[in-house]
């Protein structure tokens, strides 16, 4: 009985080397790619990724706003000086300090305005933006098909080869140990 159950054990600890080690090769480079990037995703303000926030000199005074209408024109017509698209992607607005960040769809780009005058603080590129879609396999999407195929795809297949080389790489563990203790016994 339990030379038949040690053969068994054997047996499949052969198919999982052969599954973890041919699922593993071609995954490899996406684990690669995915861990490289949450690092520089998780340093990115240590290792300057983004733009510095500015701060408006008038935050003191206390004034109106100026609309974020006006806001995308502003950085709209930055964007058009610089030859790249005025897709405005989003505003993220600092109140506290009194600035407003204008991103874009197309690129990279962030406009930082003063959100009481209006004026430009800088006009930078946010590498964070472009790490963060290659981490999560959007950068495909972005640039070719424009729908969520590539990222659907590419995180579904790392999660689950994930899963499978966790699940694998257990039992290539555990089934030597148990293989040992059925002979011992």
């Amino acid at each position: 009985m339990s030379q038949a159950r040690v053969k068994s054990k054997v047996i499949l600890l052969r198919r999982l080397r052969r599954l973890h080690r041919w699922l593993g090769i071609p995954l490899m480079l996406f684990f690669l790619v995915i861990g490289v990037t949450s690092v520089l995703l998780a340093w990115k303000k240590k290792m300057e990724l983004l733009p510095a926030t500015q701060k408006s000199e008038l935050l003191s005074d206390q004034k109106e706003w100026i609309s974020p209408v006006q806001m995308i024109e502003i950085a709209k017509s930055e964007m058009m000086k610089k030859g790249e698209s005025t897709e405005v992607d989003r505003i993220d607005i600092r109140p506290d300090k009194g600035i407003a960040k204008v991103t874009f769809k197309t690129h990279f780009s962030e406009v930082q305005l003063d959100g009481f005058s209006g004026e430009v603080l800088s006009v930078e590129t946010r590498h964070s933006d472009w790490i963060e879609k290659v981490h999560d396999g959007s950068i495909v999407d972005y640039y070719f098909w424009q729908s969520e195929t590539a990222k659907l795809t590419y995180s579904s297949a790392t999660a689950f080869g994930l899963i499978l080389m966790s699940i694998s790489g257990f039992y290539l563990w555990y089934f030597p140990k148990r293989i040992r203790k059925l002979k011992q016994s």
